[in-house]
């Protein structure tokens, strides 16, 4: 569904939400068919690939109502309990208009200015540069910014954060961001499971049991027929591998339906909301390449306003360049750009090599006599006292 104008891209966002939580009904079945295959080969190792194929196929729809329940009591826990999950993997905790006052009256004057519902104010340790914003319903909305971003920005930078973060709300984007996020999450965790389900079997043991019967195939046509049986259950594990992986890769990949539209969305809407195009554009400069937040997973990571992890090639990379989006506000809201920024403490990591040394700066000036040899060097003067070292030698 594509998006034209700010309220066909809030249409598209929901119907891109929709589509993908059906989207991660229909992966959970593929991984349930692959775990069936894996199942009917460890129970018998001797089958033909049809038959590893029928079995798992009845398999399939015996626990259809059972994935399909599990599926859906994700989706709820997620629902009520993304947020706790979020905040335990980047540490974010909520914070009063006592705590922070500062932060707290910026947003509530830019909510108040639109009669914007305040969302809840989290605030994360860390020394990156960085805010995103959560929620999947009125009570549930919040952003969360870095103590890095309120060190290093003003306050009208920090507006302008804000108002980026709110722009996100209001177009529907945290949706549709937080789904892709419990995609990523249930698809993953249920391939990784597997997996070390196939890797902790003995196949050693079912190797040799396939050893064995192809053994007997040279004795009777039975025995062929096992021996084909042992080359179907391969296939079978085979099959069962690349459908994981194929699922794995779908739930990774599902990031590609968040449009990178979003952000350049969210950065005019904060123009729209400060009525600063400066200020966002700073903010971008002082946010770009300092916005990595350690430990972080990637789901986490594209929600954040600026997402230093590109990816291969930039073909998977879910925000456009920060060049770019400052290009777009220069050109259509009038902004200037002042290039690539450094901060204070960028300043204070680089080494002055323009002083001089300590042991440079403790020494006297050395005075040269008129007839002395430029060539030869200085000699420093004697410290004792009543001593005078010249240019013709020392006087006493």
């Amino acid at each position: 569904m594509a998006a034209y104008g700010l309220y066909t891209h809030i249409a598209s966002n929901k119907f891109r939400s929709m589509l993908m939580l059906a989207g991660l009904f229909l992966l959970i079945y593929v991984l349930v068919f692959a775990g069936a295959l894996v199942a009917e080969v460890v129970l018998n190792g001797g089958a033909s690939l049809n038959y590893y194929l029928t079995r798992a196929s009845r398999d399939l729809i015996a626990a259809f109502p059972y994935a399909t329940i599990i599926a859906a009591l994700w989706i709820v826990i997620a629902y009520f309990f993304h947020q706790n999950m979020i905040d335990a993997v980047t540490g974010g905790a909520s914070v009063t208009r006592q705590q922070q006052p500062r932060l707290y009256n910026l947003l509530e004057n830019l909510c108040i200015s639109r009669g914007i519902p305040m969302p809840k104010l989290k605030v994360m340790d860390s020394p990156a540069l960085n805010a995103f914003a959560t929620g999947l319903n009125r009570r549930q909305y919040s952003i969360t910014v870095t103590s890095g971003l309120l060190q290093a920005l003003n306050d009208q930078e920090i507006e302008a954060v804000l108002g980026h973060e709110l722009t996100h709300i209001r177009n529907g984007d945290v949706q549709l961001m937080v789904v892709a996020v419990i995609i990523a999450g249930v698809v993953g965790f249920f391939g990784e499971l597997f997996f070390r389900m196939f890797t902790n079997l003995s196949w050693n043991s079912s190797g040799r049991d396939w050893s064995s019967s192809s053994s007997s195939s040279s004795s009777s046509s039975s025995s062929s027929d096992r021996g084909k049986g042992g080359g179907g259950a391969i296939i079978a594990i085979i099959i069962a591998v690349v459908l994981i992986l194929l699922a794995w890769l779908l739930s990774q990949v599902v990031k590609l339906a968040l449009s990178r539209s979003r952000e350049l969305l969210a950065d005019a809407g904060s123009v729209e909301l400060t009525k600063n195009p400066d200020a966002m554009i700073t903010a971008l400069r002082k946010i770009e390449n300092r916005g990595e937040l350690p430990g972080a997973t990637s789901a986490v990571m594209e929600l954040c306003v600026d997402n230093p992890r590109e990816g291969f090639a930039d073909l998977f990379a879910t925000h456009p360049s920060v060049d770019a989006r400052v290009k777009a506000l220069v050109q259509f809201a009038g902004g200037r750009d002042p290039g690539p920024l450094a901060l204070p403490s960028d300043m204070a990591a680089e080494p002055d090599e323009s002083k001089e040394s300590p042991t440079e700066q403790l020494q006297p000036p050395v005075p040269r006599g008129l007839w002395s040899d430029a060539s030869e060097p200085a000699r420093v003067p004697d410290a004792r006292p009543g001593c005078l070292d010249g240019p013709w030698g020392p006087h006493r």
